[in-house]
């Protein structure tokens, strides 16, 4: 069978491009890749863990050696603070799956992201909210200091506001405070709309700003930083083309069901790929490669930051519960 061309498949979430191959490959195993779903008792969130094990399995997946992570739940979204409390527990879990994070562990979260664009300001609303002590941790009550980490935080802004690389500014940071490991957290771009504002995203691999966009900058990554990159992030856009690549499989979908038109068979013989460029080129002249979002997007991030800055706090501050870090950071 030809080999897939996973570098066109415009997601950042590792689990898209998995599903993407297995259908191409028609098989659930993909070379040097392994993968094992989880669902929690209420069965209303799924974890689904892709570890991508050899040079073989990263060049099928077109992403690092490493793990990843997502976790999906309908409910993260909205404002349900029973759901919330679920997710953020689980994020906090995983997270210390991924990483091994002690008391001794010095952090530096990074919130990636443009401040100004809600849809991309996930990242530096996310460090507004975190419970940081690398100023402070030496002079904490005794009967705390055990359970609080090493935690500095910062939002270094996009290179259209800075003028320098993002990973230019963060590589300086690392110098000078050395941290055992950073959190990079962003926004995420999906390839499927039912996944939008609805899934996390964990990997231990690092994070490459905008590639999901095709905007690639420099990576943040163990390489670049010379520290463990942990990278963590929300898709929060999809691309105009997988809303109408969508719209035509359901449209091909429910002819089935009355009968096949000579369109509708002659599309099924398409094949995906080249089904997906044809749209891109009649759409590009026209949306210049535009990417979309909610109208209720603000609400969202507003959700989506609080269960992730949660997640982190209490993930990396194990001696503090949700209510003693609400009282410090809100």
């Amino acid at each position: 069978m030809k080999k897939f061309n996973s570098r066109n498949i415009r997601t950042d979430i590792a689990l898209e491009t998995h599903q993407i191959l297995t259908h191409y490959y028609e098989s659930d195993n993909i070379d040097g890749v392994k993968m094992r779903i989880e669902t929690n008792e209420d069965k209303d969130i799924k974890v689904t863990w892709i570890e991508v094990l050899d040079e073989k399995g990263a060049e099928e997946m077109n992403q690092p050696i490493g793990k990843y992570v997502t976790i999906e739940c309908l409910e993260m979204k909205i404002k349900d603070v029973d759901a919330h409390k679920k997710i953020i527990k689980l994020l906090a879990a995983k997270l210390n799956e991924l990483y091994d994070f002690k008391k001794e562990t010095k952090i530096l979260i990074v919130g990636l992201g443009n401040w100004n664009i809600t849809a991309d300001a996930l990242g530096p609303k996310v460090i507004s909210k975190i419970l940081v002590t690398r100023h402070i941790r030496d002079t904490l009550f005794e009967n705390i200091q055990d359970g609080v980490s090493e935690v500095s935080c910062v939002s270094p802004g996009v290179m259209g506001l800075t003028g320098i690389e993002t990973a230019e500014i963060v590589k300086g940071i690392v110098s000078q405070t050395k941290p055992d490991v950073v959190i990079a957290v962003d926004a995420l771009a999906s390839r499927s709309v039912t996944r939008l504002n609805s899934t996390i995203q964990m990997n231990n691999t690092g994070i490459n700003p905008g590639s999901g966009l095709g905007n690639k900058r420099a990576a943040l990554n163990k390489k670049n930083l010379g520290a463990e990159v942990i990278g963590l992030g929300v898709p929060t856009v999809v691309n105009a083309v997988t809303l109408v690549n969508d719209t035509i499989e359901n449209m091909i979908r429910g002819a089935e069901h009355e009968g096949k038109t000579s369109f509708f068979e002659t599309s099924e013989n398409w094949g995906e790929d080249n089904k997906y460029n044809m749209i891109k080129e009649i759409l590009e002249p026209y949306t210049e490669n535009m990417f979309v979002t909610p109208k209720e997007i603000d609400d969202v991030i507003e959700n989506l930051s609080n269960i992730i800055a949660n997640g982190l706090n209490i993930g990396l501050h194990q001696g503090l519960s949700e209510s003693d870090i609400n009282r410090f950071v809100y």
